[in-house]
């Protein structure tokens, strides 16, 4: 092949690239962008990685796209929680959010809920952080790095096989990545509202009561046997 074809042919391929890369980006930020939205854009990730062929460079670059886009979209939930802030303090749930934010423990968590596939239960952190006006860079570093354990972890797992869910589903059912996508956002809007709507100190109070009752229970239970064992 002439070097001029050859030239152009690469040239071509760095603009197919650039092009996927930056469509992925801007899928992973709006997925992040909207709470509780929930689309799973490491799906569309693994399917554009098995269309242009798996290697350690795209498969690396990949996942950094998808992690930077996905972090740069709790920008926006954080914008939108911090302008709404007076409204969204009155719910009950972003008060309590506010009382743990800073405590020991707050950025294992964010690690954790951003790094658990499907759910998006960091947008809940977000709305609560935007809200009560917490520092951001420290939740973004986090972030950041959870969302590259989390690419890295499902892309692996779907391109290997291991959780070929949505190849199942197009076998069974006739619905694509994209599909499958679409359907787990609505899914997750309802669920995140669901969610959002119930009052978790209440919960958590609930469960304390729970505990609470039943180790008295229990000693009051056993009791009356050592007494027996001492007459």
């Amino acid at each position: 092949m002439p070097v001029g074809g050859a030239v152009a042919e690469e040239k071509i391929r760095l603009a197919s690239l650039v092009l996927e890369l930056s469509f992925l980006f801007v899928l992973s930020v709006v997925s992040n962008a909207t709470p509780f939205f929930g689309a799973s854009y490491t799906l569309i990730a693994t399917a554009d990685l098995v269309a242009y062929g798996f290697n350690a460079e795209s498969f690396a670059l990949v996942v950094f796209v998808t992690a930077l886009g996905a972090t740069v979209g709790k920008l926006f939930i954080y914008a939108g929680a911090f302008g709404l802030r007076r409204r969204l303090k009155g719910n009950k749930n972003i008060k309590l959010l506010g009382r743990w934010l800073g405590k020991a423990g707050f950025y294992l968590a964010l690690f954790v809920t951003a790094f658990i596939p499907i759910l998006p239960l960091d947008d809940y952190v977000y709305l609560g952080a935007g809200a009560n006006e917490a520092r951001l860079p420290p939740m973004l570093g986090v972030t950041f790095m959870a969302k590259l354990c989390k690419s890295t972890a499902e892309i692996l797992l779907e391109f290997s096989g291991i959780t070929g869910v949505s190849g199942l589903v197009y076998r069974y059912f006739g619905l694509s990545r994209l599909d499958l996508s679409i359907i787990f956002s609505a899914f997750f809007v309802v669920l995140g509202v669901a969610i959002y709507k119930l009052d978790w100190q209440k919960m958590i109070d609930s469960f304390r009561r729970r505990g609470a009752t039943h180790t008295p229970a229990a000693a009051s239970a056993s009791a009356p046997s050592i007494q027996a064992m001492r007459a």
